[in-house]
């Protein structure tokens, strides 16, 4: 096969086919854009731990300006510069302008910084899931950039079975799990439905 040949397999899967799940506990992130949507990217990155760099030409009052620094970040407004980047793992740009985030994604990417832009799939390193959350369990849904809206629709139908009641069960079973740890058992090669059957069934 010719180096430059795909694989059959890799020709029919989607663009952004590994989830993955990450830890962003004191990671810094770059978010480029001060509307609306930049705030939201701006505070869930903050939620999950992250020091956030917020850069706008204009910051609007969506931005909350002492949560961010609060947590360790800054919000600087101003047009974005390549120094910007410096000490930045991650980039998210919200700008609104496409040329404008397709050349910060450009930059970032020529840093090797990975880079999810707006809105703009062919601009991504990669991509944020619709999110459902209850306590420590997390459901995400992607539909490979193709519809927003749909995964948001689909979130929201995941979120009606994600209640209170899954959390409590998440809980009951990390602390089974930390027991049998803690006697040197292994938890992998446990069956562990009929437990799950018992715990949902008392829900």
């Amino acid at each position: 096969m010719s180096p430059t040949t795909r694989p059959e397999f890799a020709r029919h899967r989607s663009t952004f086919s590994y989830p993955i799940v990450l830890n962003l506990d004191d990671v810094a992130v770059l978010v480029v854009g001060g509307g609306r949507i930049g705030a939201r990217k701006a505070e869930a990155l903050v939620r999950s731990g992250a020091r956030v760099r917020l850069v706008a030409s204009e910051v609007s009052e969506h931005v909350d300006r002492r949560a961010l620094e609060e947590a360790m970040g800054e919000v600087i407004e101003r047009p974005f510069v390549d120094a910007d980047l410096d000490g930045i793992r991650l980039v998210i740009t919200a700008t609104g302008d496409i040329e404008t985030d397709r050349v910060i994604s450009a930059v970032a990417r020529s840093r090797g910084i990975w880079t999810n832009a707006a809105d703009q799939p062919v601009d991504c390193e990669f991509i944020l899931p619709a999110i459902a959350r209850s306590g420590r369990v997390t459901g995400m849904i992607s539909t490979d950039g193709a519809s927003p809206a749909l995964a948001k629709y689909l979130r929201d139908r995941l979120a009606e079975i994600l209640d209170d009641r899954v959390a409590e069960i998440a809980e009951v079973l990390a602390a089974e799990r930390a027991a049998l740890q803690a006697r040197g058992e292994s938890t992998e090669d446990i069956d562990w439905r009929p437990r799950l059957e018992e715990l949902f069934a008392r829900s």
